[in-house]
């Protein structure tokens, strides 16, 4: 999997800078010159505009009139921001030195189905658990392990991993939760899922823009991901899961479905599956935007998330007691499975 993304991450970058770099050149650095070159970038590589039925066009008629040479860089970048909301997108920002604009609305419009509070009940005081390869974890009482992974951001180990797991050999199985973790690295995705794999597994597709049309994407290219050649965990595995899973925790989601011990408990994922690739405005602005699409091994689209196998929402109830009822519920699945 890691080579595949890799060229195909060099594949598209060669092709998207250099199709921006000379865009840029082609506006000066005005209001009106950089609305122009921020919408025309977003129409040549923008990757989800057929497939969220967005008509950019009719974007650019409701947002030009709005443009004056004499309005100010505030007034340009909160209406230039508001545009780019219209793509309903996670992975699009525009990045000035004093804002930058976001949709987080994937997260915020939902149930949060993850309070940190609880968190530490079962985690206990710093003494209780322990953390290594960027994980948080311990052993519960009911001989069930427990992994708190918050960002793909941090960095794991394969010798962390093996710790990790051989300490946890003795349980009946383990919780991974990634509640609340917004991605990071696709390498720390692929390191920690290729140790619930036991052999090479088509995990999705992915594609690139090969022309500026909204559908010019070249073929779908297969992802697959290796078996991890050391010590795999071979239990009953439950990844919890809520709309706070984003981008490559979206995918590493997308993949453990793949994965036979594993069972998905919780919420639907935030989504996020496009590749984020970057280009420059005029005035200096970036502006951060989905390039190449993801999907799953069905050739489906996760880019509005990845459903889990068992929907468990927390309840009000619950959590007056301190009980996480998605943590519980991941017990009780692991506890059942033991006994099969």
């Amino acid at each position: 999997m890691r080579s595949c993304v890799s060229h195909l991450f060099i594949i598209a970058a060669i092709y998207l800078f250099s199709g921006c770099e000379a865009q840029i050149m082609d506006f000066d650095n005005t209001p009106r010159g950089n609305f122009e070159a921020l919408w025309t970038i977003m129409d040549q590589h923008y990757c989800f505009f057929s497939y969220k039925n967005i008509d950019w066009d009719s974007v650019y008629q409701a947002y030009s009139p709005r443009i004056t040479n004499t309005m100010n860089s505030e007034s340009l970048f909160k209406l230039l921001g508001k545009m780019l909301e219209e793509l309903k997108d996670g992975h699009v920002n525009l990045i000035a030195s004093h804002d930058m604009s976001r949709y987080w609305k994937w997260q915020e419009d939902f149930p949060a189905n993850f309070d940190p509070t609880i968190q530490k009940e079962y985690l206990g005081t710093s003494s209780d658990y322990q953390i290594s390869a960027g994980m948080s974890y311990k052993i519960f009482e009911d001989n069930i392990g427990y992994i708190y992974y918050s960002s793909f951001s941090d960095d794991v180990s394969d010798s962390g991993l093996s710790y990790i797991l051989s300490y946890m050999a003795i349980c009946k199985g383990i919780i991974i939760d990634v509640r609340d973790n917004g991605g990071g690295s696709l390498t720390n995705v692929e390191r920690i899922a290729c140790r619930f794999f036991n052999k090479k597994t088509l995990i999705g597709y992915i594609s690139h823009k090969i022309g500026p049309g909204h559908d010019d994407f070249s073929p779908l290219y297969p992802k697959y991901i290796d078996s991890y050649k050391g010590i795999r965990y071979q239990k009953p595995v439950v990844v919890l899961t809520n709309r706070g899973c984003y981008s490559a925790t979206n995918e590493f989601v997308s993949i453990m479905k793949y994965a036979s011990n594993v069972t998905v408990v919780g919420d639907k994922t935030g989504g996020g599956s496009g590749l984020p690739f970057s280009s420059e405005l005029p005035n200096g602005w970036s502006v951060r935007f989905s390039a190449c699409p993801m999907f799953n091994a069905e050739k489906e689209h996760i880019e509005f998330g990845v459903e889990p196998d068992v929907e468990v929402m927390m309840l009000s109830s619950d959590a007056e007691k301190k009980i996480d009822t998605i943590i519980e519920r991941a017990r009780v699945i692991i506890n059942n499975k033991s006994r099969e």
